[in-house]
């Protein structure tokens, strides 16, 4: 991220560790932190605790916690009475994809940044180890990008939003390096779709297949406690 400190930037924060690492960056930049995390009765809502410890960690000046029932919308494993899929990461767009997820998410964040007349949003998709999401995509972003420009009162004044996705080409073993790097401890972080009834990463799931391969290929100690 470039350009940013000392100016307000919306950081997309979902508690997981991709968005952990995506505010230790703001947090390094010298940007004033806006943290948003959206609610949306997700079957993990845990991840909502570990978002809270990182805004807290990264000093963010607010973070504002967004209640949105997509359970009313349905049509994923995270959002309906669906079992998440524990065979492995596979080619097709797995049942967790909530459909346009990051779409709404991303509306919302730029509403809030209209708001607080920012100017800059950070979002932690990833386009090389992931689930195969079509939102997480470079296309996606660029695509945004040029959107915000054209619905916002902001935008129709020449003010130029930008759409920071600095993990968008690292692999996760990349991701968890950047935040040892960063001085951030990842135990912070919540990774599982499809958390235990004792509050354990379930350790079959896509996401934390993912999270746990990230740390052995960066040859790093894994601090989640799977089932």
């Amino acid at each position: 991220m470039h350009d940013v400190a000392g100016k307000t930037l919306i950081v997309l924060l979902s508690g997981g560790l991709d968005s952990m690492v995506c505010a230790g960056l703001a947090r390094e930049a010298g940007a004033r932190i806006v943290a948003l995390t959206i609610d949306y009765n997700q079957r993990h809502r845990v991840e909502l605790a570990s978002a809270a410890r990182i805004a807290d960690e990264v000093g963010a000046a607010e973070h504002i916690v967004l209640p949105l029932d997509l359970r009313r919308f349905g049509g994923s494993a995270l959002t309906a009475d669906i079992d998440v899929p524990k065979d492995g990461v596979g080619g097709d767009v797995p049942i967790t994809y909530v459909p346009a997820r990051n779409l709404i998410f991303l509306s919302l964040t730029l509403g809030l940044a209209e708001a607080r007349q920012a100017q800059d949003i950070v979002i932690g998709v990833n386009a090389l180890d992931y689930s195969g999401y079509p939102d997480c995509r470079p296309e996606f972003i660029q695509g945004f990008e040029k959107l915000a420009a054209l619905a916002t009162r902001d935008g129709d004044k020449g003010v130029e939003f930008r759409i920071h996705a600095p993990l968008q080409h690292m692999t996760k073993a990349d991701i968890a390096a950047e935040a040892a790097r960063l001085g951030m401890d990842a135990a912070m972080s919540w990774s599982c779709y499809d958390p235990t009834p004792e509050g354990l990463h379930c350790g079959s799931c896509d996401s934390c297949r993912l999270r746990s391969k990230g740390f052995a290929d960066a040859g790093l100690a894994d601090p989640t406690v799977y089932a």
